[in-house]
């Protein structure tokens, strides 16, 4: 009897909880429907699924405590790219002259297509959000792309040029666009040339970060504002032999990586990983490098590249500007940016003519006290099929890195054409 009564209850209990759970769903749904598509898609976005494991997950190693998928792939030439408002991830591909979007709505941690937003852009390689307003880099010019209409592309008539005719002629054709916390867009246009011995640089453009208003007006406050040459005026920072991406810091410093000269053997010179870049500052290419390996410490003098003789306008390399943070040569940095606990995320695209021991394409952590490098460790490796391996002819070569807010990672590969989507795991 009492077995048989103790039913009754427990029954007449669980249809009290499966009607207070149906009109808790009707609420929950009802209060979902009262919410905007901009609202609620984050929050799918925010969801850090980590998907199956997959080819590259199995062959990709990364740092302890996250995972590693992929995200999409089948793209030509991946490079910079940027998490748009709507928590897209968008992608300069820049072999194809676009630049796509790459949306997980469901949030299962994959992108579910790939859609062209902007086409005929020519070496399309970097992209960066301004409000609404999406400014792209290619070879020789920076558009604004402005979606008036609001139907997730880009027409013809929402593209502006902001800034052309940027020099283009010879090596280093990438172009980066960067808007700083002081409302100005930042350019960096590589060198010419490996060094200038044989080869006239010509353009005082050309190995710089050079600095327009929005409207690709010349900043009055400019170092070089009222320079007899109008090409020079431009110019924010100088003797950056190729600084191919860099990142703005809370409090407004503004840090680039760096490409040094080949030429020099296995050891010479040491990648300048990071570089503060301030105004009016010279950087030392061509004539001296930094030669220490790792954190520089204050005081420190850059040494001279004896293959590039003095001249009138750089007499001595205690006009240079040393690096805050040095690598082994010939680890081509690329893509850059910071997380949230201040360090910094790298893709070394890795080495494809070094003399002896290769180095390697990978992903590096530097980690960053009290706002200075102090040390590195890789992040993400396994594009090589062995240490003997040029990353020229690897299996992948990183060469972008973007974190999204939820502190999802993506990281490009232009030789395969992937994207690597990384989250934290309970591993």
């Amino acid at each position: 009897m009492l077995c048989r009564r103790a039913k009754t209850i427990m029954n007449n209990m669980n249809k009290r909880i499966l009607f207070l759970s149906v009109i808790t769903l009707v609420i929950a749904t009802i209060g979902l429907a009262q919410v905007t598509y901009r609202l609620f898609l984050p929050v799918v976005q925010q969801g850090l699924a980590i998907p199956p494991e997959d080819d590259a997950g199995t062959r990709l190693q990364v740092a302890m405590d996250y995972a590693v998928r992929l995200y999409a792939n089948g793209l030509n030439r991946p490079r910079l790219m940027a998490i748009g408002p709507d928590g897209s991830l968008y992608v300069a591909e820049r072999g194809a002259n676009r630049i796509v979007r790459l949306p997980d709505l469901d949030g299962d941690g994959k992108a579910d297509q790939v859609i062209a937003v902007a086409t005929n852009l020519p070496g399309v390689h970097s992209l960066e959000w301004y409000g609404t307003d999406l400014y792209a880099a290619g070879n020789a010019t920076v558009w604004r792309l402005r979606d008036s209409d609001e139907d997730g592309q880009f027409s013809g008539s929402e593209l502006a040029i902001v800034v052309d005719g940027l020099p283009n002629d010879g090596g280093h054709s990438t172009r980066t666009a960067r808007i700083g916390p002081d409302g100005m867009l930042y350019v960096a246009v590589g060198s010419k040339c490996n060094i200038t011995v044989g080869c006239s640089e010509g353009d005082p453009r050309r190995a710089a970060i050079l600095r327009y208003t929005l409207d690709g007006g010349i900043p009055a406050d400019n170092p070089f504002a009222n320079d007899p040459d109008p090409r020079r005026r431009a110019v924010w920072a100088e003797g950056l032999r190729n600084s191919v991406d860099f990142i703005f810091l809370p409090d407004g410093r503004l840090w680039a990586t760096h490409n040094g000269s080949d030429g020099l053997g296995n050891d010479l010179p040491p990648e300048e990983v990071i570089i503060e870049v301030e105004p009016g500052r010279h950087y030392g290419w061509p004539y001296c490098y930094t030669a220490e390996i790792g954190a520089v410490p204050a005081g420190a003098q850059e040494v001279r590249d004896e293959r590039v003789p003095l001249d009138a306008t750089f007499s001595s390399c205690a006009q240079a500007t040393p690096a805050r943070f040095t690598d082994l040569a010939h680890y081509a940095p690329l893509g850059i940016a910071r997380l949230a606990d201040g360090d910094v995320l790298i893709a070394y695209h890795g080495s494809w003519n070094a003399d002896e021991t290769p180095r390697d394409c990978r992903v590096q952590r530097i980690r960053v006290s009290d706002g200075t490098p102090v040390s590195s460790e890789p992040f993400l490796i396994g594009f090589r099929d062995n240490p003997q391996q040029e990353c020229g002819s690897a299996w992948g070569r990183p060469a972008g890195v973007t974190v999204a807010a939820n502190g999802t990672i993506f990281v490009s590969d232009d030789r395969n054409g992937n994207i690597y989507r990384i989250v934290p795991s309970s591993r």
